[in-house]
């Protein structure tokens, strides 16, 4: 198993990597509480779930410019 991956639990390096972000990107997007769903192991271990990530992109798709776009967590 990749050192990445703990099970099902995904680093945050990794989930950036899959979105195209930056880690610092999903610690201001946890703080704001725009981005996927995360677990929080102790004190700083974060952690998320294929799943959650996946809802939060299909709930941030659009089929068209929305001038009142504001991201969503996911549900």
């Amino acid at each position: 198993m990749s050192p990445e991956v703990t099970g099902n639990l995904l680093k945050p390096d990794v989930v950036a990597g899959y979105l195209g972000t930056t880690t610092a990107n999903l610690s201001q997007w946890r703080y704001k509480g725009t981005g996927p769903k995360f677990i929080k192991l102790g004190h700083r271990a974060i952690r998320y779930r294929m799943e959650d990530v996946n809802a939060w992109i299909e709930a941030n798709t659009l089929t068209q410019s929305d001038i009142d776009y504001k991201p969503k967590a996911s549900a």
